[in-house]
Formats: structure tokens, C-alpha cells, sequence
């Protein structure tokens, strides 16, 4: 019997999110954690985002889709507007958990990942980089990588990740 494989996947949240509206549709994180599993397989897949209180219920649902939610305490500006960096929290984790996956899938559109995808790459531990916008991403996340089949994009997706309204 074919032992699985122990993928992990690493996700921009906020990239994730803003990548697919900005493209008119919502995501469903549900169906996304299905995808992963299925298509990657994908052991553990770890969400970063800033914490705020009052999305209490969404991290609940979140966590029940099988997600490990790593927050970063947010700022908010005299504007309101919230500003929660997360790259440092994921390049850390993904380098904490270094030993305990074979693969990882990395989820963003953000160039300031390119060291740890190109690291990734080169030790052979990249499974694929899952750009949320085909056309707003950095093509630094494309240099970093050693082969053009490491690098795929969420929005040809829209069929079987988009959020449906429920009756």
C-alpha cells in the first residue's frame, strides 16, 4: 500500500482573499481545504492572517474546515484601515516545519516570498506556488522557481472554489 503524501500548505490569506475578489468572485475556504487534500495532498494547511476580534466566528469555521490559523496581531491606523503583515510569520513556519513535510504548496501572489520559494525549489521541497491572481502577481514568484510546472493559478478555479450562495 502507497504510503500518502505529508504535503503542507502555507497560505497568504489576505493575497488569497484579494486576489480572487479583485477578480469578482469570493472564495470558499471549505471547498479550498477540499481542493488541497485532493489535488496536493495536503497534510496540514496553515492560514495567516491578523487577528480581529470581531471575526471571531469565521476563524470557528475556518478551524472546522480543517485549517491551522496562525494570526498576527493587526494595527490599526487613525484612518481604520488595518494593516497585519503576515510574510515573516509564514516563512518562519514554513522553515519551523521544514523536517516534517515532503512538499509544500505555497499560496500567494506576493514577491516577498521569493527567497523561500526559490529555497524551496532548490532543496527539491517546493510542491507549487498557487497564485490567486493570474494577472496581478509579482513575477519574481516565476524566477524563483526551478521548473514552469511549480507555479499554478487559483483563477481558472472559479468553477469549483467559488462561494455559492445557500438557500
Amino acid at each position: 500500500m502507497k504510503k500518502p503524501f505529508n504535503n503542507y500548505a502555507f497560505i497568504d490569506s489576505q493575497n488569497l482573499n484579494l486576489g480572487v475578489k479583485d477578480q469578482g468572485w469570493q472564495l470558499d475556504f471549505q471547498r479550498f481545504r477540499v481542493y488541497l487534500k485532493d489535488k496536493y495532498s495536503v497534510a496540514k494547511a496553515y492560514l495567516f492572517l491578523g487577528h480581529l476580534e470581531e471575526y471571531e466566528k469565521l476563524y470557528q469555521a475556518l478551524k472546522s474546515y480543517g485549517y491551522e490559523l496562525i494570526f498576527k496581531p493587526v494595527i490599526r491606523s487613525d484612518q481604520h484601515d488595518v494593516k497585519g503583515n503576515i510574510d515573516a510569520e509564514l516563512v518562519l513556519q514554513a522553515m519551523i516545519d521544514y523536517e516534517q513535510y515532503e512538499k509544500a504548496v505555497i499560496v500567494t501572489g506576493d514577491g516577498d516570498f521569493y527567497c523561500l520559494v526559490k529555497y524551496l525549489s532548490e532543496k527539491g521541497k517546493l510542491l507549487k506556488v498557487l497564485v490567486p491572481n493570474q494577472k496581478k502577481h509579482s513575477r519574481l514568484l516565476r524566477k524563483a522557481i526551478k521548473q514552469p510546472q511549480d507555479i499554478a493559478f487559483v483563477t481558472p478555479l472559479r468553477h469549483r472554489l467559488e462561494k455559492k450562495e445557500r438557500p
